[in-house]
């Protein structure tokens, strides 16, 4: 049966689904409303709870068939991209949010059965997780920053543009991990050094290990520096990015700064050849 769909502001699509626990009767009527709802609307997936059913279950149309995913997992994604988005809850305006391109899934099918999926397709992933978010309690507004989404619900009442968030998210690849490479390069060495005394080494040999681990302290700390402020600077700039936080920059400073603060004293004791 057709059933009505949700649109935005309808605020009772914002629940979290419950996992599907029985496959029968009740279950095979509400995979047949989806698809028939679907159909109605031309539509090419479809979330339970956009049509009323707070159960974690989806539909996607495959070609020309219809594939029930019931309680589905993302397991591991890669490959970010921006994603230029239309849901028929916000009326079918574009919203630009970050998708992956690559994931693999389970999930239960029309009949109970565990499945296992691979999805390397932008189009498909990004409907898959479009569809995904409905069922925990998350829609496409969302996921933006408090200042674009005050945008978007202007944008969607007619009074704007919707918001592009290209730029809000994290850098596929950081470089503040050379400053942390780089360090742990020389913690490593620094610790091997430590074990330098139980060799029959010469004092030459010592002390030069010695310089070594006395010019490695310092050149740590100016790295952990400029880590932090290179990361701050990407805090800055993809606000968005959970490990570009301050908390985790610190955490990754002081880790490095205490081993190498701990590594300095005992070269002095240990490696120090006067």
């Amino acid at each position: 049966m057709v059933q009505t769909l949700k649109q935005y502001p309808d605020e009772s699509i914002n629940v979290n689904a419950g996992p599907i626990r029985s496959f029968g009767e009740s279950y095979q009527q509400m995979v047949e409303d989806l698809i028939d709802t679907m159909k109605a609307h031309t539509l090419d997936a479809l979330s339970a709870i956009q049509i009323g059913y707070p159960y974690q279950l989806m539909v996607i149309r495959e070609n020309s068939t219809y594939i029930a995913y019931a309680n589905p997992r993302i397991i591991t994604q890669s490959d970010a991209f921006d994603s230029i988005e239309r849901s028929h809850y916000f009326h079918n305006q574009p919203i630009t949010v970050k998708r992956y391109k690559t994931l693999s899934l389970v999930y239960e099918n029309k009949k109970g059965e565990m499945k296992t999926k691979i999805i390397d397709n932008k189009e498909e992933a990004a409907l898959f997780q479009r569809k995904l978010d409905y069922l925990f309690n998350t829609t496409l507004i969302d996921r933006l920053l408090p200042q674009q989404r005050e945008q978007a619900v202007k944008a969607l009442a007619g009074k704007g543009h919707m918001p592009d968030i290209s730029d809000a998210f994290c850098p596929p690849e950081s470089k503040k991990v050379y400053f942390v490479s780089v360090a742990d390069k020389l913690l490593f060495f620094m610790f091997l050094s430590l074990f330098l005394p139980l060799f029959p080494l010469s004092k030459e040999t010592l002390s030069g290990w010695y310089t070594y681990d006395k010019f490695a302290f310092p050149a740590i700390l100016f790295l952990m520096m400029g880590f932090f402020f290179y990361a701050q600077h990407e805090a800055k700039k993809y606000k968005q990015c959970s490990s570009c936080q301050i908390g985790n920059n610190i955490g990754v400073m002081v880790k490095r700064s205490v081993a190498a603060l701990a590594f300095a004293i005992g070269a002095y004791f240990l490696v120090n050849p006067y």
